[in-house]
């Protein structure tokens, strides 16, 4: 059967045409296929139904202006690409990730959910935590934020390859992102107000005492002359001032951690640091020494830093 065309018809209609007398079918199949590294393997976007973690529910949002802080920890999924775990964003995603205590920045593609157990904020691949410099670390202190990045950076890290080097964070970035993250987990970094109240209540019975020190002295004088015995007791209760003056002869230096408003938080602390969480009004001071010399303070300061009290400072223990 012949179809005679006719040059006043329309292009539609020819292209119709030509349709209806082709020479067999293609399967959509085959002109739908979508390569594993094209752009359109980041779409569509999925979130998932809520879940829980340890108690706690997460539900997954397309947020884009997501910004947190919060500690990573390095999951066995993602060999060496450059990929990360989380427990709310789309996936896939893409987000920057920075160290708290270098600044190192580097840009990853969310494929997983987690972590699934823990309190971090993200699950990086070994690949990601060897780029950020954090591997074989149990938890490093971070900053997460979500990008949209260009077509060359999404193609390098859905290959597998690390995208474009990004610019370290500056410190002073850098503190107050620590500050927030500290705010966060209840660490005060500052003296506790609550120490000059101490301090100025204990001021004011010291010059009462020295007013009348004078004729209470003049009282219990002849009281004790008569009984030599009691002189012997009243100076048994002198070993305590002398127990203090031993201890701070044999530190002179102290590592203030942190204050904490929870004992909990404080308990950690100390455990990290090798402190001791001390109660101080409303607060939990957690602290390391007396120790005898700088040398060892210095030590006790880095290993405090790094446990994640980065404003940890040497105080004198007298």
């Amino acid at each position: 059967m012949r179809f005679r065309v006719e040059k006043s018809l329309p292009l539609a209609a020819l292209t119709l045409l030509a349709a209806c007398g082709g020479g067999g079918d293609r399967p959509l199949s085959a002109s739908a296929q979508i390569p594993a590294n094209s752009p359109a393997s980041d779409y569509p976007m999925v979130l998932g139904p809520a879940f829980t973690v340890d108690g706690e529910t997460f539900v997954p949002v397309d947020k884009m202006n997501y910004d947190a802080v919060g500690h990573a920890v390095v999951g066995a999924e993602g060999g060496t690409a450059v990929t990360a775990a989380h427990r709310t964003l789309p996936l896939p995603s893409y987000i920057e990730v920075t160290a708290l205590d270098t600044g190192k920045t580097i840009l990853v593609r969310v494929e997983r959910r987690g972590p699934m157990s823990g309190k971090g904020l993200v699950e990086l691949s070994p690949g990601a935590a060897a780029q950020l410099g954090v591997i074989g670390r149990r938890d490093a202190p971070v900053r997460v934020r979500r990008m949209n990045p260009p077509e060359p950076d999404r193609a390098a890290l859905r290959s597998g390859m690390p995208a474009t080097a990004r610019m370290d964070t500056p410190k002073s970035l850098l503190a107050v992102l620590q500050r927030k993250l500290d705010q966060q987990e209840g660490v005060i970094t500052r003296e506790p107000a609550t120490e000059p109240a101490v301090a100025a209540a204990t001021l004011p019975p010291k010059p009462e005492a020295k007013g009348k020190a004078k004729p209470e002295a003049k009282a219990k004088t002849p009281a004790v002359k008569p009984k030599p015995p009691v002189a012997v007791v009243t100076s048994s209760p002198t070993p305590p001032p002398a127990t203090s003056a031993g201890t701070s002869a044999k530190g002179k230096y102290l590592v203030q951690v942190g204050a904490f408003a929870s004992k909990a938080n404080a308990d950690n602390a100390a455990k990290k640091s090798g402190g001791t969480a001390v109660q101080a009004g409303n607060l939990w001071r957690v602290r390391v020494g007396p120790i005898a010399s700088e040398a060892d303070a210095k030590a006790a300061l880095a290993k405090a830093k790094g446990a994640g009290y980065s404003d940890a400072r040497i105080q004198r223990a007298d």
